[in-house]
This record gives C-alpha cells, sequence and structure tokens, in this order.
C-alpha cells in the first residue's frame, strides 16, 4: 500500500487535531507543517511527530514527495493554496468554507478539475455515526417519505469579538456545516431559504455587522421542509441535534454526553452535560473523514465530500445572508 505523504498548512487548533489523528493511521505521514507563527510552534513541534516545520506553505508545494496538501490555514488564503497545490498535482484536503466569494470558489473547482487530483472539503459532520444513521434510515426510506427535517445546532460560547469581522459571518463560518448536513441527510438539494436572526447573545456581534442567533428555513426540491436553529451560546454545551420526521415515524439523533450516568433523588433526576465543544464531540468523525480520503486516493475512489458539496453549502450560506438582509426567501443557485 502507497504512503500518504502529507503537508499541512496551518497549525491552529484543527490544523493540530488532523496532525494528532493522522499520527496514528499507517502508511500515512505527516512531512511538512508550514505556518506563518512558525517561530513560536518550536515548543509544539518538537513533540509533534511532524518531521519539517516552515513558514511558507510554498515549501510543501515544491516538495515532491509530499502527495497531499491538507489546508487549514484562514479561508481567505484557501484560494491560492488550492490553486497552487492542483498546479502541483497534490491532492487537495481543504478545511470549510472553500472561500467567501463564488467566483473564486468556482475559478479553484476549475483549477482541480483540469488539474485531475482528489479534492475534499471538510464537513466531518457527514461521518459521525449518528448522523450517518438517520441518512440511512432517510435514505431507506425506514421512516417513509421525508416531511420534516430538523436541525439544532449551538456552539458552548460565542468566539472573541475580534475573530468575527474575518469570520465571514454566523452563516458561512458555523452554519454551514449545517447547510451540508441537511443536503446530506435529505439527498436532496435545498432550492430556497429564509431566515430570521439577531444579535441576542451580545450585542455587540451585531455592531460589527454579524448575527448569533438565526432560525433558517428550508425548501428541499424533494417536497420537504427544513429547519435550522443556530446559537453562539448554549451555556449547558455543545448542543448537536438532529430530527428526521416522515410519513412512517421519525429518526432522532440526541447530543453526545460525557456520561450516561443518572443520578437520581428526591430533588430530582440529573445527568451530564453534552460534550463541551467541537473537538471532543466530533473527534472520531474527524479521523473518519481523512481516512476516507486516503482511502480514496489510494484507490482511485470518489471522494466521500466533493467541491460540488463544499460550493453548494457555501451558496445556500449567501443565500441565508440575502435573506437576511432583504427579509425575504431567496432561492438558492444550483452549481452548473
Amino acid at each position: 500500500m502507497a504512503d500518504i505523504v502529507v503537508g499541512v498548512v496551518g497549525a491552529g487548533r484543527i490544523g493540530k487535531l488532523h496532525i494528532d489523528n493522522i499520527k496514528n493511521m499507517s502508511n500515512v505521514r505527516v512531512k511538512m507543517v508550514s505556518d506563518v507563527f512558525a517561530d513560536h510552534l518550536s515548543e509544539w513541534f518538537e513533540t509533534s511527530g511532524v518531521e519539517e516545520i516552515t513558514k511558507n506553505y510554498e515549501d510543501i508545494i515544491n516538495d515532491p514527495e509530499i502527495n497531499v496538501v491538507m489546508i487549514c490555514s484562514p479561508t481567505n488564503t484557501h484560494i491560492e493554496i488550492i490553486k497552487a497545490a492542483a498546479a502541483a498535482g497534490k491532492n487537495i484536503f481543504c478545511e470549510k468554507p472553500i472561500s467567501f466569494s463564488d467566483e473564486e470558489t468556482l475559478e479553484a473547482y476549475e483549477a482541480v478539475k483540469q488539474a485531475g487530483v482528489k479534492f475534499q472539503i471538510g464537513f466531518n459532520r457527514r461521518f459521525d455515526r449518528n448522523f450517518s444513521k438517520v441518512r440511512r434510515l432517510v435514505e431507506s426510506k425506514e421512516i417513509g417519505d421525508l416531511h420534516i427535517l430538523k436541525v439544532t445546532s449551538r456552539d458552548p460560547e460565542p468566539p472573541s469579538l475580534d475573530y468575527i469581522p474575518t469570520s465571514g459571518g454566523l452563516f458561512m463560518d458555523m452554519a454551514i456545516h449545517d447547510f451540508d448536513m441537511v443536503r446530506y441527510i435529505a439527498g436532496s438539494e435545498v432550492e430556497e431559504v429564509y431566515v430570521q436572526g439577531a444579535s441576542l447573545v451580545n450585542p455587540e456581534i451585531g455592531k460589527i455587522g454579524d448575527i448569533d442567533t438565526a432560525i433558517i428555513s428550508l425548501k428541499f426540491a424533494n417536497g420537504a421542509m427544513g429547519v435550522i436553529d443556530n446559537s453562539r451560546q448554549a451555556v449547558y454545551g455543545y448542543d448537536q441535534r438532529v430530527e428526521a420526521f416522515g410519513s412512517n415515524g421519525a429518526a432522532t439523533a440526541q447530543n453526545e454526553l460525557e456520561s450516561t450516568v443518572e443520578i437520581s433523588s428526591k430533588d430530582g433526576v440529573k445527568g451530564d452535560n453534552p460534550l463541551h465543544f467541537f473537538l471532543e464531540r466530533y473527534n472520531d468523525a474527524y479521523i473518519k473523514e481523512t481516512s476516507e480520503f486516503f482511502d480514496a486516493i489510494r484507490n482511485d475512489g470518489e471522494v466521500p465530500c466533493s467541491f460540488r458539496d463544499g460550493i453548494m453549502a457555501q451558496r445556500i450560506a449567501a443565500a441565508a445572508n440575502e435573506s437576511l438582509e432583504t427579509g425575504m426567501p431567496v432561492k438558492v443557485k444550483m452549481v452548473d
């Protein structure tokens, strides 16, 4: 079995997570990591298992042994790196979103298609065992025809105010995972989006031009309806739930808890909170998504989450932003 030799661009928390997971995979090496703050990562680098560290991502692009580039850097760097990696004939894994611009994303899409390399977008929630089972139950029609799909996605705490202006906003930064999830579970495109949103967690977020709370109504091509509720702060933990309701029943995925132990007393029944945040909640899904990407490279198979999936989630996010601004339902532009 051929080795997968990886270069990781960006050594923030998601880059480090991928590196830690990859270290435990057979026939996979993380040869190099690039980060503009490499000078401050010397202590981490010593125990990381990475062979080389650099400030310049072009060192990864120019290394002939590296055959996979994992892009874990800020969104505004993605397009440049995707194009460079594609031109060098390297397979690409990119964290979401691909970019904040539909035009730039399509340019990168053409570059990847022309190069004939594998490209996977990092929508890790597809690989969660619970959500995957809901998808299978919908697909097999065990719950009949899908009528309503509900997704609850609430973070335990909002990001820093410094992060908000560069995040792309709630829909592109946070809800984009949910937009991919509803497409994946419903097995149908989202045709129309209507949004209500506000800054209820922190009014300062609103002053910067974003929201922290939203209700998103969806209309699917297969006739089903959907609703996503988002909040930047659920004080009890990372709230991640899905319900698919159909003509013959419903399938529900509840939160993952710190434990399933309950304490019963005269004062009531108490249980544990949901796992704190995405690193804890979805680590198994992160492992599965990268493992399946590497398998697609080795076997020349289809990646499980494609560039087209990234484009569509990004376009739903753009439609959601337009709906918030106009107060009207907005049609989602399909990929040609």
